[in-house]
């Protein structure tokens, strides 16, 4: 991805009202944070974000951020959703020093179809969607690429088998399992499964009633005058 610069605005105020009203105008606030500089408060159109989002290094973008005649490599570090439109209300920029190692979480890239799926019906379960590494900012892969072609059904990719470059460590504990394959589930019919718990419920019911009716009318009878 080419050198990418985005303009912000400086902010002064503050508040729910004030952000409502910043929104309002078609921007969000944010805050710039990191590498001991003094918490800058911006705002910021909330489309350059999501554009840095979709791309393919996602959350792991290093990007400029330029806030007022000051530029700043930065990268998202968190953001916030209106929880009933999902739309972008809020977010968060980390300041980075390209020579220094920074963790981040990058995310796996399922390739191939196993030959468990494929030729005997089994299932892939993909257990991790990203694994936590460790690099210089500009090492930072876009994914990890784990190749399931060769599975079958009880085979397992665990983190100890990734192929990283040696600029990257991986902080991810070895022996989890990133995707394994395993057997077809076996899927029962529902009117047989009722007619199981039908047998096995209702028919001692209906014999226990019965014994107590004759039970009780044995008493009856015995209670009658002559």
């Amino acid at each position: 991805m080419a050198e990418l610069i985005v303009q912000t605005e400086s902010r002064t105020e503050f508040g729910k009202n004030v952000n409502r009203r910043l929104r309002a105008t078609g921007r969000i606030p944010g805050v710039v944070y990191g590498n001991n500089l003094e918490t800058m408060h911006i705002s910021i159109d909330p489309i350059d974000v999501i554009k840095i989002l979709q791309s393919e290094s996602g959350h792991n973008t290093i990007f400029k951020l330029k806030v007022e005649d000051r530029l700043a490599d930065v990268l998202i570090r968190d953001l916030q959703l209106d929880p009933l439109k999902g739309s972008l209300i809020h977010a968060d920029f980390q300041t980075v020093a390209m020579d220094e190692v920074m963790e981040f979480q990058v995310p796996v890239d399922i390739q191939g179809t196993a030959i468990g799926v494929k030729n005997e019906g089994g299932i892939l379960d993909v257990v991790m969607r990203e694994i936590e590494v460790e690099c210089l900012p500009g090492e930072v892969p876009d994914s990890i690429t784990v190749d399931v072609s060769g599975l079958e059904i009880g085979n397992a990719v665990r983190v100890s088998e990734l192929e990283v470059s040696d600029k990257v460590k991986v902080l991810s504990d070895s022996e989890l399992v990133v995707a394994h394959v395993v057997p077809p589930r076996v899927e029962v019919e529902e009117e047989e499964l009722e007619e199981e718990e039908l047998g096995e419920g209702v028919e001692p019911e209906v014999i226990k009633k019965g014994k107590a009716e004759e039970e009780a009318a044995a008493a009856a009878s015995e209670e009658a005058p002559e």
